[in-house]
């Protein structure tokens, strides 16, 4: 389906203005739900409720000296945050927010990029982002900073892999006598919907690792080694102020959005209800209702994401990784074999 360039354009700031309205609203959520889970009272003066406190951040790091230590590479150091944010953003280009709309003869995919390659264009965006980190602290001239970003790389290579095979073994649940399948996030979408049963139940052992890769590829608690403040001061953002520490952050809660997006897409069902008799091309009040629905599920995962986070404590680094290689990956590589073996044999 061939959208003109001037429904591609307002589907992308769509996406980009949901995104960037849930980031600070992210901001906000953390502070409060921590607040809440320790009996503290969380910010409450600006604003009514403390509602403003995004934008009062964001004001402060604008006019917040920018400060840059001597001897760095200038151009790096500048563009390792924006690679760090935009390729984060760039992952919710591919997430579907609902069905087909139908206005008159035209019909409208609600995904900002409804490419067939979508599994893979997250996949990519996801790894390509590790560059942002890693130069971060490797152009910084600082030591503190430099080992955050080797701890990020290593990280990132380390449960990438978990990623790739829980989300292949996912893939092998559409497979047919031609292969795999379409890797469109919305054609994954519909499949649940068509078998009535959601992938989280097909296969939750993929879920559970799929979703603890996804904390490591967001640097989130009990895996944000590469930032570990007690060992590194603060890891690869040590020497970044104002804005470009602010698109650090930006990045990490974006990437959150984004994973949380492709983890109800992949395993919960997208915008589809249960026991709701599914319809890929609605009106203007059923893409409402199915971006509602869709909505419902990435607010209640990011919660998820937030609980997680003032729970855990941090692992060793050595735990770390031991957890990557020795017991998530044989999990992988197990249930990848189990699955397809069920595939093979009908069962699943």
């Amino acid at each position: 389906m061939n959208d003109p360039l001037w429904l591609m354009l307002l589907k992308s700031v769509v996406v980009f203005g949901l995104t960037m309205t849930l980031v600070p609203a992210l901001v906000l959520a953390e502070r409060r739900v921590s607040a809440w889970m320790q009996y503290r009272v969380g910010p409450n003066r600006v604003g009514p409720f403390g509602a403003l406190q995004p934008l009062a951040d964001l004001v402060k790091m604008l006019f917040k000296e920018e400060v840059r230590p001597g001897g760095v590479p200038g151009f790096l150091f500048t563009a390792a945050p924006a690679i760090a944010a935009t390729c984060s953003l760039v992952m919710m280009a591919v997430v579907p927010l609902g069905g087909t709309l139908e206005i008159g003869e035209r019909r409208i995919r609600l995904v900002a990029a409804d490419v067939d390659l979508g599994v893979l264009v997250v996949l990519a965006a996801s790894s390509i982002g590790v560059y942002g980190i890693t130069l971060g602290g490797w152009a910084s001239n600082s030591k503190y900073s430099l080992l955050g970003g080797l701890r990020s790389s290593a990280q990132m290579i380390s449960y990438e892999l978990t990623l790739a095979l829980a989300l292949l073994g996912v893939l092998l649940l559409g497979a047919d006598g031609t292969g795999l399948g379409s890797f469109s996030l919305s054609d994954m979408v519909a499949r649940q919907a068509e078998s009535g049963v959601w992938n989280v139940f097909r296969a939750p052992l993929a879920f559970l690792l799929f979703t603890t890769a996804a904390f490591a590829e967001t640097n989130r608690l009990p895996f944000d080694l590469p930032e570990a403040e007690p060992e590194l001061v603060g890891g690869y953002h040590t020497e970044y102020s104002a804005m470009r520490f602010g698109l650090f952050f930006l990045g990490e809660y974006a990437a959150m959005v984004a994973g949380s997006a492709v983890i109800v897409c992949l395993f919960l069902g997208g915008w589809h209800l249960p026991y709701v008799t599914p319809s890929e091309v609605v009106g203007v009040g059923g893409a409402a209702l199915q971006a509602a629905v869709f909505l419902a599920k990435l607010l209640a995962f990011l919660f998820f994401f937030i609980h997680v986070r003032w729970t855990l404590p941090r692992f060793r680094y050595d735990q770390l990784m031991r957890l990557g290689w020795t017991v998530l990956l044989p999990l992988a590589l197990a249930n990848l074999l189990v699955t397809g073996g069920l595939v093979a044999a009908g069962i699943l």
